[in-house]
């Protein structure tokens, strides 16, 4: 058992809640590709609201907004975790990081597809 698994109930829920604040603060203070993310979400979530689209449609085309925001957090994460274990150029650090933009890219592919399928 990790030692910094310590807390439970309530007080777990508060720290953890706490850790994710600070994450979404690190990213869009330190992350220009998460913050062009935040504003593209700004502007096609309110959209959403006014297409004449189904609400199952309306849930899809919010749902793949959103998981561009989670796929860039992961992005990210893994981006400075490579990062801290060393800045040396690495075969593997390359491919994790590009594997982690692949990532991404498939993501903002899929709010494109999805939003042209059900517009269109």
């Amino acid at each position: 058992m990790s030692p910094f698994k310590g807390q439970t109930g309530l007080k777990r829920i508060l720290n953890a809640s706490g850790y994710s604040v600070d994450g979404l603060r690190a990213a869009f203070t330190g992350e220009a590709a998460f913050r062009q993310l935040v504003l593209l979400n700004v502007i096609l979530i309110p959209i959403s609201f006014f297409l004449n689209v189904s609400r199952v449609e309306q849930a899809l085309l919010i749902a793949v907004c959103l998981l561009a925001l989670i796929v860039e957090l992961l992005n990210s994460a893994v981006e400075a975790a490579i990062d801290r274990i060393s800045l040396e150029l690495h075969p593997l650090s390359k491919n994790a990081k590009d594997m982690g933009s692949a990532a991404q890219f498939v993501a903002l592919t899929m709010i494109a597809l999805v939003w042209a399928v059900i517009l269109l």
